[in-house]
């Protein structure tokens, strides 16, 4: 199979959709991978690295996508992109379809087979090819938080961890996640007082036996919710529906009555935003000041630590490619049932129930999808 790796377009996203280690694993599979000229120097990597592991390299993205069998990307295609894509060609990448009507209805008209990251599943329930990004982001949620908190970024100028005598910032992460608990445990490391807010007793139960005295857990009210955010320096939404979009949990009147200087930080923002008041940012321009409160929403959070984040997402991400490659996606969507959990869209039928709903579009399902093809 003809795997191709574009460089990504999005603004400021220096992630590259395989590291040359895993370019080296699919060409050692007898597949041939075509990586595009500087696709990798964001991760620290050039041309040489990729043609050493045995892969071509293309001058511009045009003949990878006029002639590559599987696109492995990181973040959703851009317009560009999307007027390449065609029937027949499989896309596996980033999507988060239910915050993105534009997105969705390109990617139905181009007929393409996408497959998306953030709704793949493990025999847990969980979502292993989102999670290495959220454990990024959840992570650098309070890295970029505390600085949000300077006062020369806007904030009220409040240490996270304090010092002696000076009582540490309240932070609150809604979601006991992956994203969420990453957070927390960076929030607690650095001797904040951390409040973790979760609508699952059992996960609730788990966390406080993961962070004892370090943080407290409370149960998922609007009232639970509301004094918490009320009374909080730093908020950090970290919830998920697979597939669907963010819940609105901290209102506009909410953000309105917190400490002006405070400050929210949407890692859901790539499926809406969990904060009414939330719009998505970029890495040059992350935060807006909106009802005196500092918010900082970044859609491609890990972007800013690329080589990290590459080889967290490959290392994931290079078992499903390397079955998409050697068995066609139809035959390994039949012998893996998680994978075929990632089948957001199929030649221009909406195939995950959570992206309809969020859009208001009619699906099939993707056992549908896969029963009514021959297997490839």
């Amino acid at each position: 199979m003809k795997i191709g790796v574009p460089r990504e377009i999005k603004i400021q996203e220096y992630r590259v959709g395989l590291t040359p280690a895993g370019a080296r694993e699919l060409t050692q599979h007898g597949h041939q991978v075509i990586v595009e000229h500087h696709a990798g120097l964001g991760i620290g990597y050039d041309d040489d690295a990729y043609r050493a592991a045995g892969a071509s390299i293309a001058e511009t993205a045009a003949p990878i996508f006029e002639t590559a069998d599987l696109i492995v990307k990181v973040k959703e295609p851009q317009p560009v992109e999307i007027a390449r894509l065609r029937r027949g060609q499989v896309l596996f990448t980033y999507l988060h379809l239910a915050a993105d009507k534009a997105q969705t209805e390109g990617l139905l008209r181009s007929g393409a087979t996408c497959i998306a990251y953030e709704t793949v599943t493990d025999r847990w329930g969980a979502l292993p090819l989102l999670a290495p990004m959220s454990e990024v982001a959840g992570r650098m949620a309070v890295q970029v938080g505390a600085h949000c908190l300077e006062r020369e970024q806007g904030g009220i100028g409040i240490l996270l961890g304090g010092v002696p005598g000076v009582p540490p910032a309240k932070v609150v992460v809604l979601g006991g996640g992956v994203a969420g608990t990453n957070a927390a445990r960076m929030a607690a490391g650095l001797e904040a007082s951390v409040i973790i807010i979760d609508r699952s007793i059992p996960r609730l139960k788990e966390l406080d036996l993961q962070f004892g005295a370090r943080a407290t857990t409370l149960f998922a009210t609007t009232e639970a919710i509301e004094r918490s955010v009320l009374a909080a320096d730093l908020v950090i939404g970290a919830v998920l529906v697979p597939g669907a979009a963010a819940p609105k949990l901290v209102t506009r009147e909410m953000v309105r009555n917190m400490r002006p200087g405070s400050v929210l930080v949407d890692i859901a923002i790539d499926q809406g935003g969990c904060f009414e008041t939330s719009r998505p940012t970029t890495h040059s321009d992350p935060t807006y000041v909106d009802e005196g409160v500092v918010h900082y929403c970044v859609t491609n959070m890990p972007g800013a630590v690329p080589r990290t984040s590459t080889y967290a997402l490959t290392n994931a991400t290079l078992p499903f490619v390397m079955a998409l490659a050697d068995k066609g996606w139809q035959r390994a969507m039949r012998d893996d049932p998680h994978l075929l959990a990632g089948l957001n869209i199929h030649e221009h039928q909406v195939t995950h129930p959570a992206v309809a709903q969020a859009l208001g579009l009619s699906y099939t399902t993707a056992g549908q999808v896969l029963a009514a093809g021959p297997a490839a």
